[in-house]
């Protein structure tokens, strides 16, 4: 029997996040609680920004509420304000996120404004792409001889869901030599871990020591997209690959839970992998320990990791939070239970998680 367990939890989390982040008067989240008077908000987090429109994408996918759609338009207009009018920003893996969110919404409300700004923006990002290490997209544009794995793989799945949704031939291209220049460049050849990134000191070095829940993630996420455009299952296997390496690598031997990130950008980590590895579930089903993973995390979460007086989130998912809760491990948090709920809905959570 289907129940509808986590369905309620992610709206709860939903819930929390518009009740305890969202600031009517600058049409943005507040970047932490508390805030006072949002005072808070002397940075503007552009990539915590898209990661808040994709979970209210996640929300509105999953239940309908015109409220998320509603949510989504006011984000619109205060992004393009707070960022002067425009979309682009100097950090190519900004950019990035922001063109997945808005194509998701795209999708999920036909709003040709969504599509228009994830256009605007995949254009500048191509500009990211030079010969400097052997080709790649910079992280930014101040510095276009530092390539690494965020800049480059979400810019995989950006052009692979282009040519999935538009059917444009260079939209593909793109994405197959992103792909190829990540594989060779940052991905270790005997385990299929994610490396950050290269060149960050201009000595040509890679920073294999930066071992990060993210990278892992739109590895995985590059390799799914690839293999559900092309029908190439090698590249569904590479990304069950960096799976393995992930979990070898990242997840507590005992506890079986991902690793605290700490706040800051550090705090969405966790989301982004999570989303992937729920991607790659869907994509292999016969993968039964992704699930498994998401739906253990997840309890864990809720149960340990979440202040039941205001429905907030820690950075660890097994440890109450402190009184300052960051948007980025928030969102975290939110994208977790809405996961679970996908895979609840798909009936790929075991009894044990879903009770």
């Amino acid at each position: 029997m289907l129940t509808m367990l986590w369905n309620n939890r992610a709206e709860e989390a939903q819930q929390a996040l518009d009740e305890l982040f969202w600031n009517e008067q600058i049409g943005l989240y507040d970047i932490e609680i508390p805030c006072p008077d949002g005072a808070c908000n002397t940075i503007f987090h552009y990539w915590w920004m898209a990661h808040a429109v994709d979970v209210l994408v996640d929300g509105l996918t999953r239940t309908g509420d015109a409220k998320y759609a509603a949510r989504l338009a006011a984000l619109y207009d205060g992004l393009l304000e707070r960022n002067g009018g425009v979309w682009p920003n100097e950090l190519y893996d900004d950019m990035e996120w922001m063109a997945l969110a808005w194509l998701r919404a795209y999708g999920a409300t036909g709003e040709t404004k969504y599509k228009e700004a994830a256009d605007i923006l995949w254009t500048d990002i191509q500009t990211g792409w030079n010969d400097h290490m052997g080709g790649g997209i910079a992280w930014q544009k101040s510095q276009l001889d530092y390539k690494n794995t965020p800049a480059n793989a979400p810019a995989v799945i950006l052009a692979a869901r282009l040519y999935k949704a538009f059917g444009r031939p260079e939209d593909l291209a793109w994405a197959v030599k992103i792909y190829e220049w990540q594989k060779a460049h940052l991905i270790n050849p005997e385990t299929g871990f994610a490396w950050d990134g290269m060149n960050r000191t201009g000595d040509g070095s890679i920073d294999k020591e930066w071992k990060f829940t993210y990278c892992q993630g739109v590895v995985i996420g590059a390799g799914v997209e690839l293999f559900r455009v092309t029908g190439e299952r090698g590249y569904l296997d590479d990304a069950i690959r960096t799976y393995h390496a992930a979990v070898a690598e990242l997840v507590h031997p005992e506890t079986g839970l991902l690793p605290d990130e700490e706040d800051g950008d550090g705090g969405l980590f966790k989301g982004v992998l999570v989303r992937y590895v729920a991607e790659l579930a869907h994509e292999e089903p016969s993968l039964a320990e992704a699930a498994v993973l998401l739906g253990h995390n997840a309890d864990a979460l809720w149960s340990r990791g979440r202040c039941e007086r205001r429905g907030v989130f820690s950075t660890s998912w097994d440890a109450q939070p402190v009184e300052r809760v960051t948007l980025s491990t928030q969102l975290s948090g939110v994208k977790l239970l809405e996961r679970a709920a996908e895979l609840e809905k798909r009936g790929q959570l075991a009894a044990a998680e879903t009770v």
